[in-house]
């Protein structure tokens, strides 16, 4: 690991911190329950990339409930710098992969 690798993850808030604020934030900017984050990624300068999971029509069954995968940019401080709607799915189905 380099030494600036090792300067930038000294830094800023840790993993579980940014988790939280991106949580946080993507519920006050939408309204919406964030449901869960399904990838977190630390860039080189510090700054973080998030694809968090948003339940945006809950019907029953659950199953067939509605949700938004977005994508949240955060500086190397935590806070937000940028989110986007990805996609929207239901909960059940799968990608076409």
């Amino acid at each position: 690991m380099s030494d600036k690798q090792s300067d930038v993850e000294a830094k800023g808030p840790g993993t579980a911190q940014v988790l939280r604020s991106a949580r946080e934030a993507i519920e006050e900017l939408t309204g919406l329950e964030a449901e869960s984050v399904s990838s977190v990624v630390r860039g080189d300068d510090g700054s973080w990339t998030l694809h968090v999971e948003v339940v945006e029509l809950r019907r029953i069954p659950d199953s067939v409930s509605m949700l938004g995968s977005y994508e949240m940019t955060l500086d190397a401080d935590g806070e937000l710098t940028g989110y986007r709607r990805l996609r929207r799915y239901e909960r059940g189905r799968a990608d076409p992969r």
